[in-house]
């Protein structure tokens, strides 16, 4: 179904919205939130009404529920004093006053439509787990999205490349990690500025700012002592953050790491290389087809099936817009934390694979190399971060869980 309101066309089927000619970056639970006062638009919709529809029952703050009205009167023009579309009910609730017209569809390509359908986040509901989102504001006035799960001594594990606290769920590749850390501990995670649950529109991705964002949430959560979990690129935050704060952790892990991102390492070749990928970024990242992305996804996981691929183009798609994604790519290039290596206090694990396609082996290595009295482990892989049914895995999840106890 496509709905047609002004210049604007909602397409149930792509969810896409778009204006003119131009696709509109819209987060996927705020393009279920507008659908949704589409469909329902011979009626005012209650706060509760939204709870039930949109959140699927669970437990969400006013602030959220207010933030996600917001971002949608911004995706359609509209603000609190002009509302042409979206207009409030004082005291009973919102509605959608727009013209609309409707129309069916073919139904969707493959590639176009998403893998991840309205009310699939969170936890799968056999592991018995109930996350907790809320929000917090840094510093510098960026609303930050983070989930807390389970019980126990708690985990941190630092905002990677595009995550969605909600959709990470759903992913072959990402779901089973959590499900094994939240099992045994308090995990909390979070999406850094530019993605998921967090706000998009944001001057500042320097890792100044990416360092603000976990002592942000951290504070926020008011967690004194915890782990860390750093991957990828996240790992450099965590040995910043550990650095800084050795009181506050007990434990570090980081896993496909680098203390130096690829303007500071690498070779002009290499360099040219990584910014012609992010011009691959900002100028194809946001299409229908997966093509663009695909060429990131084949350097982050090598071996994965067709279908774990699908997963991470998509949810790459939905977590960022393409102009973040490269700002922050490129971002990920200046980081230079090497001074800080030998300033870690906590126990250190430190895991990397030995075919490892993005970051090189021997960038882990140089890590463990650097940080007092840390523990490295050599994975036998071709993936940047690991998946579940490779050989490698259960020797992977088993050093976590042992370290941390």
């Amino acid at each position: 179904m496509r709905f047609k309101f002004g210049d604007y066309v909602l397409d149930a089927g792509r969810r896409e919205l778009q204006c003119g000619v131009q696709t509109i970056s819209i987060e996927p639970q705020v393009f279920d939130l507008l659908l949704y006062l589409v469909r329902q638009r011979h009626r005012i919709v209650s706060k509760d009404d939204l709870v039930t529809s949109v959140w699927c029952g669970r437990i969400v703050s006013d602030s959220t529920i207010a933030s996600r009205i917001n971002a949608a009167r911004r995706a359609v023009g509209d603000d609190g004093v002009n509302q042409r579309y979206i207009r409030t009910a004082a005291r009973r609730g919102i509605r959608f006053v727009g013209e609309v017209q409707q129309e069916e569809t073919r139904a969707a390509s493959e590639h176009a439509s998403p893998r991840f359908p309205r009310g699939a986040s969170g936890p799968p509901k056999e592991l018995g787990l109930r996350e907790e989102i809320t929000f917090c504001k840094s510093a510098d006035g960026v609303h930050l999205a983070a989930a807390s799960v389970g019980q126990g001594s708690p985990i941190v594990k630092t905002a990677s490349w595009l995550t969605h606290i909600e959709h990470d769920w759903q992913m072959e590749v990402s779901s089973p990690l959590l499900a094994q850390l939240a099992a045994r501990h308090k995990l909390v995670r979070y999406d850094q500025r530019g993605n998921g649950l967090s706000d998009w529109r944001v001057a500042d991705f320097s890792f100044a700012a990416l360092m603000q964002d976990l002592e942000t949430v951290v504070d926020a959560l008011s967690l004194e002592r915890f782990a860390l979990f750093g991957i990828s690129q996240g790992a450099a935050v965590a040995i910043a953050y550990a650095a800084r704060h050795p009181d506050r952790v007990a434990r570090l892990i980081l896993h496909g790491g680098y203390s130096r991102g690829f303007r500071k390492r690498g070779a002009p070749d290499q360099i040219a290389r990584c910014e012609a990928l992010a011009t691959l970024i900002r100028e194809g990242w946001g299409k229908d087809t997966p093509a663009f992305r695909q060429v990131f996804t084949s350097l982050v996981h090598p071996n994965a099936t067709q279908e774990q691929m699908r997963d991470f183009n998509e949810v790459q798609r939905i977590s960022t817009s393409p102009e973040n994604a490269a700002a922050l790519f490129l971002a990920f290039g200046d980081i230079d934390v090497s001074e800080a290596l030998q300033q870690i206090a906590a126990p250190t694990l430190v895991m990397h694979s030995r075919d490892d396609a993005l970051v090189p082996f021997d960038q882990g290595l140089a890590l463990a190399h650097a940080i007092p009295n840390a523990r490295f482990v050599p994975l036998e892989s071709r993936n940047h971060i690991l998946i579940p049914d490779e050989p490698a895995w259960p020797g992977f999840v088993a050093e976590i869980c042992d370290f941390l106890e």
